[in-house]
């Protein structure tokens, strides 16, 4: 599930619901590439950051979050996992990452200003996403797939939400456990 062209077509677990779909985007960073960043968007006139993080350090979440979160709240996940879970997907106001979003090279045009968790942030937000056991929440759907996903999405069906949901869980906790082991930023952005 890397972040792929945007050009590319939606996720197959969805049925065309009409509209513009905004996915979640993640990019797993050092604190001197955001810096380097930061340096060059203020150094240049039109604001071009050189933003372009490799291919194997980001995750596209497509539009997992609010299932992902819905699923955690039916499944009645304690405050604190909940909290993780929306955090991964959120980021923090903590660190200023609004200078990646100013005209002509936002990119997050569809969504508010991107943000970052810091590397501690990371690490324990990595811990408690590992304590979330997926098998027991998603046993809290109902059996049939369109009841299942009418309770855990508001924009259109999810084909196959089980597999969709442990698809793009699975996928958010190796890339935070890979972004602890290695002490990054994680960016956040809707696109």
């Amino acid at each position: 599930m890397a972040d792929d062209d945007p050009a590319d077509p939606p996720d197959p677990g969805w049925t065309a619901c009409g509209g513009l779909a905004v996915t979640q985007r993640l990019a797993r960073v050092p604190a001197g590439y955001l810096a380097a960043c930061r340096r060059s968007a203020a150094a240049t006139p039109d604001g071009e950051r050189g933003w372009d993080p490799p291919p194997e350090d980001r995750l596209d979440l497509d539009r997992a979050p609010e299932p992902l979160e819905r699923l955690g709240r039916l499944a009645l996940l304690d405050k604190e996992h909940l909290a993780a879970l929306e955090r991964a997907t959120a980021g923090d106001a903590e660190l200023d990452a609004a200078f990646l979003n100013h005209p002509p090279y936002a990119i997050a045009p569809a969504g508010p200003a991107p943000a970052v968790l810091s590397p501690a942030a990371v690490v324990e937000i990595a811990a408690l996403l590992a304590g979330i056991d997926l098998t027991a929440a998603l046993a809290a759907l109902p059996a049939d797939d369109a009841e299942a996903s009418a309770l855990i999405s508001t924009v259109g069906l999810i084909r196959a939400p089980r597999d969709y949901l442990h698809r793009h869980f699975t996928a958010l906790c190796a890339f935070y456990r890979e972004a602890a082991r290695r002490h990054l930023l994680v960016v956040v952005w809707r696109d």
